[in-house]
């Protein structure tokens, strides 16, 4: 099966994580660089990693890259890659752009370039001149950056954090790749319990729940390169059959998602239930200072309201207060809280074991990891040797 060059796209502050799920998936050729995962597979990786990547944008088949510093560079590059390799002549092939810090500037020229030349590059394949572009979709996306052009196709579509279960969101919803993603840099193990106080339309626990049972996020959803000619139908298939092979429905978590809003908690069920996991997550109303567990040695991931506006700043340092104390009377427990407040440790009373700079949408925000102690080791019964 042929080679082809992929890139995982990433949210800033996401990239280590993208790149280890990569590497988690067996493909150890792998690059990373600001916003991106690169690396060279088969074309079965593009049915494995749409289905598979949790922390991922969306992942791109790269055509070429070249140096581009003016309009003729641009256009008879661009013809001279090998599109017809990828698009059919029925296909509709959109094209997308962006510039930073290259003397080619103008993303709506940049565009009509491209397009121009890829339509002269078909034209020369198909020998016909015109494109009524009907069929299966192929996004093309021309990237400048230091006048270095590359050209990708989107192989994923809708983006991946569209995992197909949240019909529904509550208000200031976390991305479900960016759940995910707090959840693997928690390094949470299935065998412990997790606790949202914050669970809002059930983002964390549902995706704790689906890394819990091993279920790939993008199984219950459709991908623009499903229906790519390219692409043999059995690489799918097969890509499907191991997502189904692999998940482990049998396995008992014990995750909890606490809310102060009803209406929103049953948002939370629906969600889980289109997810399949409404057996594995108990959604309670609660305030968060309510919160009590006899339970040792778990979790709390969560994603509080941050007091963006100044309204609502007072309210925010009192709240953040009180989950300094209600969290710190659980002191077995490790809490892990996604923020922009940057005096969260002042208000919260301890200063974090690690901290982690990220992006929520446009906000900047800081992941503040509070570790817990280890749970002791179980002793094993020693052999005796007269027995054995």
């Amino acid at each position: 099966m042929q080679k082809v060059e992929l890139i995982a796209t990433a949210t800033f502050g996401l990239e280590s994580v993208v790149a280890e799920e990569v590497k988690h998936l067996g493909y150890t050729d792998v690059k990373v660089e600001n916003g991106k995962v690169m690396y060279t597979a088969d074309l079965s990786a593009i049915a494995r990693s749409n289905l598979w990547l949790r922390t991922a944008d969306r992942v791109r088949v790269k055509i070429g890259e070249f140096r581009a510093t003016t309009f003729d560079e641009l256009f008879e590059q661009t013809k001279a890659l090998p599109w017809s390799d990828w698009i059919p002549a029925n296909a509709t092939f959109p094209v997308e752009g962006k510039s930073v810090k290259s003397t080619l500037f103008s993303i709506s020229d940049c565009q009509a370039i491209v397009k121009k030349a890829v339509v002269e590059s078909l034209k020369k394949t198909y020998k016909q001149d015109w494109f009524e572009e009907q069929g299966p979709l192929f996004k093309i996306e021309v990237a400048l950056l230091k006048d270095i052009a590359t050209l990708t196709i989107d192989t994923s579509g809708t983006g991946l954090h569209k995992r197909g279960y949240r019909e529904r969101i509550g208000t200031a919803p976390l991305k479900e790749t960016m759940a995910a993603a707090l959840i693997l840099l928690s390094r949470w193990k299935p065998d412990r319990v997790l606790i949202d106080p914050f669970c809002g339309s059930g983002t964390i626990p549902i995706e704790a729940a689906l890394i819990g049972q091993n279920i790939a996020p993008g199984m219950n959803r459709e991908f623009a390169s499903e229906s790519w000619p390219i692409i043999p139908k059995d690489v799918w298939r097969q890509a499907r059959a191991e997502t189904h092979d692999l998940a482990q429905y049998d396995r008992k978590l014990e995750i909890v998602g606490t809310d102060i809003d009803e209406e929103v908690l049953r948002i939370a069920r629906e969600n889980a239930l289109e997810a399949g996991v409404e057996d594995q997550i108990h959604f309670q109303r609660m305030a968060m200072n309510e919160l009590r567990t006899k339970k040792k040695y778990g979790y709390i991931i969560c994603n509080p309201p941050y007091g963006e506006r100044l309204s609502e700043r007072r309210e925010v340092e009192r709240l953040y207060r009180e989950m300094g104390q209600v969290f710190g009377k659980l002191d077995t427990w490790s809490h892990y809280v996604i923020t922009s407040d940057e005096q969260f440790e002042q208000f919260f009373g301890r200063q974090a074991s690690k901290k982690r700079k990220l992006y929520n949408g446009n906000i900047k925000v800081d992941f503040y990891q509070f570790f817990g102690p280890k749970p002791p080791r179980v002793q094993r019964p020693e052999t005796n040797q007269d027995e054995e």
